[in-house]
């Protein structure tokens, strides 16, 4: 899954910017290698510079807004000025994009940014669902269009579609078989306890997994419609009709029949190791909000029994992560409990703190995944809400 997830990510990139290379060409009808593979080069380092800039200052920025509200809208905004100002530079503003994105997730996060990091996660869950759900509207809108151009042409485009299928299909194929290969025998020299696909199965699997999809759409949509000449650019129609058609073949055959595939090898999640990893993590963080709680409790004369009561609270930070208490305590507590409560309050924040922490610098290690941790620090981020 972590391959898939990756591979994903930046194989959009790279076809992205091979992509402007092949409609440079078509579109002023000159084409050099030499030229572009400099213009490749270039493109991705300047991608990469502009990348990093706008990452550290929307980082810097970040700081000084506070407000989640702003904070989430400066997110949204962000990506759009990456775009633009790698382009503008002649770089790749998708590579730009990718690049500030990746340095805001290792570099901007803070733990106890609790609310902008929750509203973060909701907005952009929502814009991914809304901006995928139009590409295939797109699709539906496009495809009239599409079967207009087959009309008279039908066997020579389906022919072409068969074709273009074949070659993404086999290609994937041939190029995981040696690369599986070399990395387990790199792996196997270097020793390193990695999980890598180290069956056939799991190849066979990763082989089926590479469906065509939204970048896919979204590419062929944005074919020019004329050339530098002011000529119709050659054989769109075509390609809309075939593109098409590799999404809707790769996606109802590969991605309808994968789940029967999965099943009938036998390949298994790792779900026993994330489990064991979120419990560890689990740990991690009790451990820390205890540690933070001895630290108070040297510098403050806690009452035996509010020592007792956090100490508690510390351990159902691991166990529990998220536990439905204290609401009902603290609606029954009366006046001579308020400055109690509010004590309670900021140390259980101080600890729930430590905790983040302690997940947050999991999240570089070697082994830790990603998706386990935010999995944890999501629990804590109610946490401290409620």
């Amino acid at each position: 899954m972590s391959i898939l997830e990756g591979e994903g990510l930046f194989n959009d990139v790279t076809a992205i910017v091979l992509y402007h290379v092949a409609i440079a060409a078509a579109v002023s009808g000159t084409f050099s290698p030499w030229e572009a593979g400099l213009d490749l080069v270039l493109s991705a380092v300047v991608a990469v510079v502009v990348g990093l800039l706008l990452g550290w200052g929307t980082n810097k920025l970040m700081g000084l807004l506070g407000d989640p509200t702003l904070q989430v809208a400066l997110t949204l905004l962000v990506p759009f000025a990456a775009y633009v100002l790698a382009e503008e530079l002649h770089g790749s503003g998708v590579l730009g994009v990718l690049v500030t994105a990746l340095y805001l997730v290792e570099y901007a996060t803070d733990a106890d940014d609790v609310m902008a990091r929750l509203a973060g996660h909701t907005f952009w869950d929502i814009v991914d669902t809304l901006v995928t759900g139009v590409a295939f509207g797109l699709v539906g809108l496009e495809l009239h269009n599409a079967v207009d151009t087959a009309e008279g042409h039908w066997g020579e485009l389906l022919t072409w579609s068969a074709a273009v299928v074949g070659v993404v299909v086999l290609v994937r194929l041939v190029w995981l078989l040696p690369a599986t290969w070399l990395t387990k025998r790199l792996h196997t020299a270097r020793d390193v306890g990695e999980d890598i696909p180290v069956s056939w199965r799991e190849t066979v699997v990763m082989w089926w997994s590479g469906m065509r999809g939204v970048a896919s759409v979204a590419l062929v949509l944005a074919l020019p419609l004329e050339t530098d000449g002011g000529e119709d650019f050659p054989a769109r129609s075509e390609l809309v009709f075939i593109a098409f058609g590799v999404v809707l073949t790769t996606l109802l055959v590969q991605g309808l029949t994968l789940p029967w595939l999965v099943n009938r090898l036998g390949v298994r999640g790792g779900t026993g190791r994330e489990k064991e990893f979120e419990r560890q993590l689990a740990v991690r963080a009790a451990k820390a909000a205890k540690r933070k709680l001895r630290e108070i409790e040297e510098v403050e004369d806690l009452p035996e029994d509010l020592s007792e009561q956090m100490l508690r609270r510390a351990y159902d930070v691991g166990v529990r992560i998220s536990p439905d208490m204290a609401q009902d305590e603290r609606r029954e507590a009366s006046r001579q409990w308020s400055r109690r409560l509010k004590r309670v309050r900021r140390i259980e924040s101080e600890m729930l703190s430590a905790a983040r922490h302690e997940v947050l610098t999991a999240r570089s290690e070697p082994g830790a995944d990603p998706e386990v941790v935010d999995r944890v620090l999501r629990h804590l981020d109610v946490r401290s809400l409620r």
